[in-house]
C-alpha cells in the first residue's frame, strides 16, 4: 500500500509501505480521511515520535474493506470511524472500565501504524459503524468530539447553568456544541482567534469574547452578573487559559481540563487560592473511553452527527491535503502558527 511515512523531524514521505494483515477478530479499514491532531505537530517537527520510521494518524474514518474470522457486527462495506485507543482489557484499570488510565495499552497511530496510509487493521471493537450519510470528512472529527463529551462528562454535568469554553479550536467547539446538547443555559466562548470565535458563533455560542480585548474579564463578569461560571472546561492547554479558569470559576464551580498542557505552568499565590475560597472542584480529562468500551461518548457521538444535534462545519478545518502531498503537508506545519483548526489528509480511492 501507500503511506506517508515519518523518518524524522520535517522528513515526511509518501512511498510504498508493508500492507497491514488481517487477523481473526479484526478489520481491514481503507482510510479514507485522516486528521493531523494537534499531539501529531510535534511528532512530525520537533522529534516526538516514539520510534521511526512510523505512519502516524489516529483520527481517520473509511469502510471496511476486508472482515477477519469472527467479527460478527460489521461487514465489507461499511463506513466506520476509528476508536484508537486499545487498552489491555486486563489490568485492574480496564477492569473497572477506567480505559483511559490503562497501563499498558496501545494506540493507533502513535505507537503503532495509523491512518496516514492506505489501510489500517483495528480489533471489531476499535471500528465504530457509522451512518454511510456521514461525509468520510465529518468522520475523521469523531475522536476529537468525543473527546470533547468525556470531558463534560468528568464533571457532575446538569443543564440550566452558564457554561465557559476556553479555546476555540476543535475540541473546544464540541466542548460548546456538547454543553447546549445536555441542555446549557448559556455558553461563552472565549478565544483569540477571530476565525475560531466566529465558528462558535456559528454552531450555537451565546456569547463570544476575544481574550485580547483589555476587558474581557469585565465581558466576562458581565455575562453572569458578576457570579462567575457554573461550570468552565479549559480546551486550549495554554498556561494563560489553564489560569484563566480559576478566574472565571464561580463559587462550587466545577473546572475540567480537557486541553493538554502545552508548556509549565505557575499559579501566584492569589490565584491558587481561588480554589480554596471559591471552593471549586477541579479535575482533569483524559481521551475518551468508557465501559463498555469505546463507551457512549463513541455511540452518542454517531447519533448526533446522524441526526444532526452536533454540526459539522467545515469551518473547522484549517486545509485539506491530498495524503500524497507531503511536500504541501510540511509546508503548512511549518507555519503552525498560523494554523485555525485541523489540517485534514484526504486519501479516497480512485474512481
Amino acid at each position: 500500500m501507500k503511506a506517508a511515512v515519518l523518518y524524522g523531524d520535517y522528513d515526511l514521505r509518501y512511498e510504498e509501505y508493508p500492507e497491514p494483515e488481517l487477523r481473526p477478530g479484526c478489520v481491514k479499514v481503507r482510510v479514507c480521511a485522516c486528521g493531523i491532531c494537534g499531539s501529531d505537530i510535534p511528532r512530525i517537527t520537533a522529534g516526538g515520535a516514539h520510534y521511526y520510521p512510523i505512519v502516524l494518524g489516529h483520527e481517520f474514518s473509511g469502510f471496511v474493506s476486508e472482515v477477519g474470522e469472527g467479527v460478527t457486527s460489521l461487514a465489507v462495506g461499511d463506513h466506520v470511524a476509528a476508536v484508537p485507543l486499545i487498552p489491555c482489557m486486563q489490568c485492574r484499570d480496564c477492569q473497572q472500565g477506567n480505559y483511559s488510565q490503562c497501563k499498558h495499552y496501545t494506540f493507533i497511530g502513535s505507537r503503532i501504524q495509523g491512518g496516514f496510509g492506505d489501510y489500517v487493521v483495528l480489533p471489531e471493537r476499535n471500528a465504530l459503524k457509522i451512518d454511510p450519510a456521514i461525509p468520510y470528512e465529518q468522520g475523521a472529527l469523531f475522536e476529537p468530539a468525543t473527546v470533547a463529551l468525556h470531558g463534560v462528562r468528568r464533571t457532575n454535568y446538569q443543564g440550566g447553568k452558564n457554561v465557559a469554553v476556553l479555546g476555540g479550536g476543535t475540541i473546544g467547539l464540541f466542548t460548546l456544541q456538547w454543553a447546549k446538547i445536555l441542555g446549557a443555559k448559556s455558553v461563552v466562548v472565549f478565544g483569540r482567534s477571530k476565525e475560531h470565535l466566529a465558528v462558535a458563533t456559528r454552531l450555537g455560542a451565546d456569547a463570544v469574547i476575544s481574550t485580547l480585548d483589555e476587558d474581557f474579564l469585565e465581558q466576562a463578569l458581565a455575562c453572569t452578573d458578576g457570579v462567575g461560571f457554573d461550570y468552565v472546561f479549559e480546551a486550549a492547554g495554554t498556561p494563560v487559559t489553564m489560569r484563566l479558569a480559576f478566574e472565571l470559576a464561580g463559587n462550587h464551580a466545577e473546572v475540567c481540563m480537557i486541553g493538554t498542557p502545552t508548556g509549565d505552568l505557575t499559579f501566584s499565590q492569589r490565584e491558587w487560592e481561588l480554589m480554596n475560597r471559591k471552593e471549586f472542584r477541579l479535575t482533569g480529562s483524559w481521551m475518551s473511553g468508557s465501559a463498555p468500551f469505546p463507551g457512549d461518548e463513541w455511540s452518542l457521538t454517531a447519533a448526533c452527527f446522524a441526526n444532526g444535534k452536533l454540526r459539522y462545519d467545515p469551518a473547522v478545518f484549517h486545509c485539506q491535503i491530498p495524503l500524497h502531498d507531503t511536500e504541501r503537508i510540511l509546508s503548512v506545519l511549518q507555519e503552525r502558527a498560523k494554523i485555525k483548526g485541523r489540517v485534514l489528509l484526504l486519501n479516497h480511492p480512485k474512481e
